[in-house]
């Protein structure tokens, strides 16, 4: 359309998403976490935005301001809907991992968890931008709060977190 701009967002870019979660999987692995595939998608979105977790009063707030994160949000949608549409697009971004030999499906306790593979971590390892290394950083702060949440309390952290509107997010079965 003429006259009409159009707003460049990394996290529209495939891409773009499939290498965040290939970063994620391979620091998962190094703190020996094997995420279900809600797990990951709360991973993936909180370590893309981190300060909706991490507060100024914590201690690892300045290592994420001096990593290059902004506190203030770059688009105009809510947390909450943006939760949403990034966990929308996960299943494909994961299947898309699985199908080119990155990631691979497995079993833990009865649930289906996740893993980066061997062809995953070389891949992961070439990704050496300053922003890979910011969000591997994110990543470990949030996997690290994240572990300690038992799984039938996290969509309660979701909610709070996003602080959304408990309904909007039960309609949308978060």
């Amino acid at each position: 359309m003429e006259g009409s701009e159009h707003y460049f967002r990394p996290e529209d870019q495939e891409e773009f998403r499939l290498a965040q979660l290939l970063l994620l999987l391979e620091v998962a692995k190094e703190a020996n976490v094997t995420p279900s595939i809600e797990r990951l998608g709360v991973l993936d979105f909180f370590s893309a935005n981190p300060f909706l977790v991490i507060q100024s009063n914590d201690s690892e707030y300045r290592d994420l301001v001096l990593a290059g994160f902004s506190v203030k949000p770059l688009t105009y949608a809510s947390p909450g809907h943006r939760f949403v549409t990034r966990r929308s697009r996960l299943r494909n971004d994961l299947a898309l991992l699985i199908a080119y030999g990155l990631a691979v499906p497995a079993t833990s306790a009865g649930h289906r968890v996740y893993r980066i593979s061997e062809a995953g971590k070389t891949a992961a390892s070439q990704l050496s931008s300053i922003y890979a290394q910011a969000y591997r950083a994110s990543v470990e702060m949030i996997v690290q709060r994240v572990r300690k949440i038992p799984d039938s309390k996290l969509p309660d952290f979701c909610r709070q977190w996003l602080q959304a509107d408990p309904a909007m997010l039960d309609l949308l079965n978060v």
